[in-house]
């Protein structure tokens, strides 16, 4: 699997992602500048988290704006793969890529711990790694985190299958008192229509080697590039 990672002013976790990334593919990803559009070559593209442009406007407004996002979204609706984390995630609900909004969290404060993610379903590229309904630990580091979108939207998503992740108890409980952000109906991460592109807030690239803490996040990689390797 050939993986790139875009690559914004502001960004400061493409190293975490890219250590990930080459844990499991055995290969140092390709870092994308904002400014190239040529993604030839690759099988998935990665968004990674930070904060692009000082999340000036709103986060992830003026990088959905940049050039290497057009390339992004016809990668995307030509086969390839797409993974946008924490201010990724930001990014691509600002295309349009992905629908919906990330507001700011319903406590006002910017949040910076761990939290567990229920797995809604595992016949995905990006979950295959997971057992439905499984939950893994994964930290969490942002301020707008807090999912939002109209009813239609939200039961639309549900209908068709594009939650990803929920946030829960260890045991797999979705209540209130876990939900970090007040992201409605506690979802942590959705996919487009076409399940290429998932985008999620929690960050599973920071916890892919035991000397981080644990490898919760490493079936997510490891997944892909079992699905994706040439």
């Amino acid at each position: 699997m050939k993986a790139g990672i875009v690559v914004f002013p502001g960004i400061n976790r493409e190293r975490d992602m890219a250590i990930a990334l080459e844990r499991s593919t055995g290969r140092a990803p390709r870092m994308i500048w904002h400014t190239e559009t040529d993604l030839s070559g690759l099988d998935l593209v990665v968004i990674p988290g930070g904060f692009s442009y000082g999340d000036y406007l709103r986060c992830g407004a003026m990088a959905g704006q940049s050039a290497v996002m057009q390339s992004v979204r016809t990668f995307a609706e030509a086969g390839g793969y797409v993974l946008g984390v924490c201010n990724g995630f930001q990014i691509l609900t600002e295309t349009g890529m992905l629908p919906g909004a990330l507001l700011r969290n319903a406590s006002l404060r910017f949040i910076s711990r761990d939290c567990y993610l229920r797995v809604e379903r595992n016949d995905t590229v990006f979950t295959r790694g997971y057992a439905k309904g499984s939950t893994f630990r994964a930290p969490m580091a942002h301020g707008d985190g807090n999912y939002f979108a109209d009813d239609a939207t939200l039961d639309r998503l549900e209908g068709e299958g594009r939650v990803a992740f929920r946030y829960a108890e260890p045991d797999g409980a979705v209540t209130l008192s876990v939900n970090p952000n007040g992201s409605a109906r506690s979802i942590a991460g959705i996919y487009s229509d076409n399940f290429r592109v998932l985008g999620l807030m929690p960050h599973p690239e920071d916890l892919v080697d035991p000397l981080m803490g644990g490898e919760d996040g490493k079936p997510l990689f490891d997944g892909l590039v079992q699905a994706l390797a040439a």
